[in-house]
C-alpha cells in the first residue's frame, strides 16, 4: 500500500468513526433523507447559518454549548432527570445532530416535522431543580436560554476555528437565521444581531449557578467521556477548545482552572489541533475525486451509493 494510500484509509477510519459517534450507525439513511428530499429549504449553501453549522468548528463549539447550557439550574435539572446523558450520551448527541441537521440543511416540510416531534418531546418535560422550584422544557424564557447559549457558542467557535470567520455583517444576519427554527421551537423574539445575543445572554447571569449536577456533568464530559482511552487524547484537543470558548465567567463558575493566558496560549491551539483533525478526518467521507475510482455501479458517487454525497456538511452540523 502507497503512504497516500494508507493515509487515505486512516483518514476515512477517523471520518467513519466520528460519523458513528456523532451521527449513528444510519447516518448515511439520515443524510440521504436530508440532502435526497426535493423541497423549498429556508437556507443556502450561501447562508452564514448554513456555512457555520456545516463546519468542524462545531465539535469543540458543541462542547462550550454544553457547559454553558447547564450553569441554568433549570436547564441542568431537565438535562439530569430527563435525557439520559450517561446512560446513553451518544444517543442524546445523535438525537440533538440530526435535529440541527435537518432544521439547516433540509426541507422546510421536515424541518417542520422535526421541530414538531421536540415540541411534543418538551411537553412532557417536567420536574423540579434543585431547589424545589418547577421547571418545564416547553418554558419560552428557559427555551430562550438554550437558544442563546447554543448559537452564542456556535457563532464563537467558528470565529476562532473557522477556516473563514464571518464578517459583522454576517455574523448578525448568522444570529437571525438560527432564530428562525427557534421561534418555531417556542422561544419568543429571539435576538436579531449578535449586539441582541450578547443582551440577551447578559440577562441570564443573576439565574446561573454551578449546582452539584452541573460540575457533575462537567467532569462528566470533559474527564470521563465515554471513549476508548485511544480517543482520548484526540477528544481532550477539542475539549480544550470547548473550554478556550468558554466566557471567563463561566470557566471559573464551573471550577475550571484555565486562565485567560492558558486558554489563550495553550488551550485554544489544542482546539485548533483538534478542529483539524476532524476536518480532515470529514473530508474522507466526502463524494471522490474523479481520478479515484472509475464511474460504474461501484462508484462511492453513483446513486447506489448516496451516503457519499455531503456527507461531511451532514455531519457537522451536529455536534
Amino acid at each position: 500500500m502507497s503512504p497516500t494510500a494508507a493515509a487515505r484509509l486512516v483518514q476515512r477510519q477517523l471520518g467513519l468513526m466520528l460519523r458513528s459517534k456523532v451521527a449513528g450507525d444510519d447516518a448515511p439513511a439520515r443524510a440521504q433523507r436530508i440532502w435526497g428530499a426535493e423541497g423549498k429549504r429556508w437556507f443556502t449553501p450561501e447562508d452564514p447559518v448554513w456555512r457555520v453549522h456545516a463546519d468542524a468548528s462545531m465539535f469543540p463549539a458543541g462542547i462550550t454549548s454544553l457547559l454553558l447550557q447547564m450553569l441554568h439550574p433549570m436547564a441542568m435539572a431537565g438535562v439530569a432527570g430527563h435525557s439520559g446523558y450517561k446512560s446513553d450520551p451518544w444517543g442524546r448527541l445523535q438525537r440533538t445532530s440530526h435535529y440541527l441537521a435537518t432544521t439547516t440543511f433540509g426541507t422546510v416540510e421536515h424541518a417542520e416535522e422535526a421541530i414538531a416531534t421536540v415540541r411534543s418531546i418538551h411537553r412532557r418535560v417536567r420536574g423540579k431543580d434543585h431547589l424545589g422550584r418547577p421547571y418545564r422544557a416547553d418554558d419560552p424564557h428557559l427555551l430562550a436560554w438554550v437558544h442563546a447559549a447554543e448559537i452564542d457558542s456556535f457563532l464563537r467557535g467558528y470565529q476562532t476555528f473557522g477556516a473563514t470567520p464571518l464578517t459583522d455583517d454576517e455574523a448578525d444576519v448568522y444570529v437571525r437565521q438560527a432564530g428562525i427554527p427557534a421561534a418555531r421551537l417556542g422561544v419568543v423574539d429571539p435576538p436579531q444581531s449578535v449586539v441582541e445575543l450578547a443582551a440577551l445572554l447578559d440577562s441570564y447571569r443573576p439565574e446561573l449557578e454551578a449546582t452539584p449536577a452541573a460540575r457533575e456533568a462537567a467532569r462528566f464530559l470533559l474527564l470521563d467521556p465515554p471513549l476508548p482511552f485511544y480517543a482520548r487524547p484526540g477528544y481532550a484537543t477539542l475539549a480544550s477548545g470547548g473550554v478556550s470558548l468558554l466566557p471567563w465567567w463561566a470557566r471559573e463558575m464551573l471550577g475550571l482552572p484555565v486562565p485567560d493566558v492558558v486558554s489563550a496560549l495553550v488551550a485554544r491551539p489544542l482546539g485548533h489541533l483538534g478542529t483539524a483533525a476532524v476536518r480532515w478526518g470529514m473530508a474522507g467521507l466526502a463524494e471522490r475525486r474523479p481520478s479515484d475510482l472509475p464511474d460504474g455501479p461501484d462508484s462511492p458517487a453513483s446513486p447506489e451509493h448516496p451516503d457519499e454525497r455531503g456527507q461531511r456538511v451532514g455531519d457537522l452540523a451536529a455536534s
